[in-house]
């Protein structure tokens, strides 16, 4: 079993190994994220994402990403230690880190056969689409797990942190 270390590359490193996977037949699939505060709702999402092909591979927001995507209390974690957090599931078999606010440049460098978003996106409206189909690949919508996501949960341990335990 390899360390979840060995599973997070950099952009540059991203797309040799991409281009040697491929060259072996092998189908990548991708997502992206911030992922923030890792929950049930990631990781159904990641297995059933890792089920359209054989290696899943996670684009990351950055720390800088995160905060302009989310506001300045975003992050709740640093990129780091989002990123051993996913490189340590079974279903995640890569993780690179962009610096980008949207992931086409992760896409350009890995290209996938398949990349998963979430149910709550519309794939004719992602900014990534056109990359991934010029790429040859195809944009997937998985359905969510209701009632799990990060701003919930944040919401929920503010709550819990106003009230006296």
């Amino acid at each position: 079993m390899r360390k979840a270390t060995d599973k997070i590359l950099t952009i540059d490193r991203a797309a040799g190994f991409a281009a040697s996977l491929r060259s072996q037949g092998i189908e990548i699939i991708s997502t992206n994220g911030c992922f923030d505060l890792l929950h049930v709702g990631h990781t159904s999402y990641l297995e059933r994402a890792r089920l359209l092909g054989d290696k899943l591979w996670v684009g990351l927001n950055s720390d800088a990403s995160v905060r302009r995507l989310k506001g300045s209390t975003r992050p709740v974690q640093d990129q780091n230690a989002r990123a051993l957090q996913l490189a340590s599931l079974e279903s995640v078999d890569f993780v690179t880190i962009f610096d980008e606010d949207t992931p086409e440049a992760f896409l350009e460098k890995i290209r996938p056969t398949v990349h998963a978003k979430g149910g709550d996106y519309d794939p004719s409206a992602l900014p990534e689409r056109g990359v991934v189909e010029k790429g040859g690949g195809k944009v997937v919508c998985l359905p969510l797990v209701s009632g799990f996501s990060t701003t919930e949960l944040i919401r929920k341990l503010q709550q819990a942190g106003d009230a006296s335990l």
